[in-house]
């Protein structure tokens, strides 16, 4: 299998140094980056754990050393899939770091990720209550949708993770269709306001524009999203939206107590997040773009270069195919 390690480094295999330089390193170089303290922390432990699972140097490690890191992690120690994602967040970064520094030609973490991880069952527990459902199940769901408004919105909330309030309070002129950025209204919730989106959501956000035209007919022109009494949708009509079609598709049962059975808006900001832990991003980018509350006065949040995040959401985002 391809390694992670170069030409060079297997030639120079002396010269590398242990794992242990490696994450002093690395440590260094995450305090630079203004990483926070229980970030780092974490991360060095997952690391130190990961070395003596692998018993190699860092940049040997290949493909088949990732699949038995996986493999112990939820055989062996039988660990729940957001414990097993910050695994590979941490490697993720690390592995980031040694490309930055030449001792890998590759990343493979980010290759891995959106092979295996997206496939992890999610358990049951309290941040995983709620259904997560499949890209599979999301592709059905949005698919089966003909309206062009009701589409839109639930491509939306997939695509962005944005809130319902955040939705309805959407205007048209918030889009920025050159950058394909979102730019969300205040709210006492939400850090960061912009979002982005990618082309599939474009073509069906202009779908729905063409045939908003046609149906606008009130005096107020600005919302994005308007119901059929030409006034701006509402939560309520948010949430019947979404839960209609997943109750055709068999994902919502109205007269059930357990969450596990129910799909909501808010499901999809659940999607949102799994989706792109799976697909392998960093954990901070994936706060930075759900606009989560910052728990520091200064935070690592503020220094996430919006191209980089945006890049970072593109290459993450799942492609469903349905526009």
């Amino acid at each position: 299998m391809e390694g992670l390690v170069t030409e060079h480094t297997r030639d120079m295999s002396s010269s590398i140094p242990s794992n242990d330089n490696l994450l002093r390193l690395y440590v260094a170089d995450a305090r630079r980056r203004r990483l926070t303290k229980r970030t780092i922390d974490n991360y060095r432990s997952s690391l130190r754990i990961f070395f003596k699972h692998v018993g190699k140097p860092a940049p040997a490690v290949d493909i088949d050393d990732l699949r038995g890191f996986l493999d112990f992690l939820t055989v062996d120690k039988e660990l729940k899939d957001p414990t097993i994602s910050r695994y590979f967040s941490a490697l993720r970064s690390f592995y980031e770091f040694l490309e930055f520094e030449n001792l890998v030609t590759k990343n493979l973490i980010p290759l891995f990720g959106k092979r295996y991880l997206r496939q992890l069952c999610l358990k049951h527990n309290r941040e995983s209550e709620r259904q997560i459902i499949s890209e599979e199940q999301m592709v059905k769901l949005i698919t089966s949708i003909l309206d062009p408004r009701d589409k839109a919105v639930v491509t939306l909330l997939a695509k962005t993770g944005i809130r319902r309030n955040e939705l309805i309070t959407l205007d048209i002129d918030d889009i920025d269709w050159v950058d394909y950025s979102i730019t969300l209204k205040p709210t006492r919730k939400r850090t960061n306001r912009v979002v982005f989106f990618d082309h599939e959501t474009a073509v069906i956000l202009k779908r729905w524009m063409t045939t908003r035209e046609s149906r606008l007919q009130g005096e107020d022109k600005k919302p994005l999203f308007i119901n059929e009494q030409q006034g701006r949708l509402n939560r309520n009509g948010v949430y019947a939206i979404v839960t209609k079609y997943a109750q055709r598709m068999g994902l919502h049962d109205p007269t059930s107590q357990n969450l596990g059975k129910k799909f909501s808006p808010h499901n999809c900001r659940h999607w949102f997040t799994t989706m792109l832990l799976r697909g392998g991003m960093k954990r901070e980018y994936v706060k930075e773009l759900r606009g989560d509350s910052r728990s520091e006065a200064i935070d690592i949040y503020h220094h996430i270069d919006r191209e980089e995040l945006k890049k970072e959401y593109l290459a993450c985002i799942p492609q469903l195919g349905v526009f």
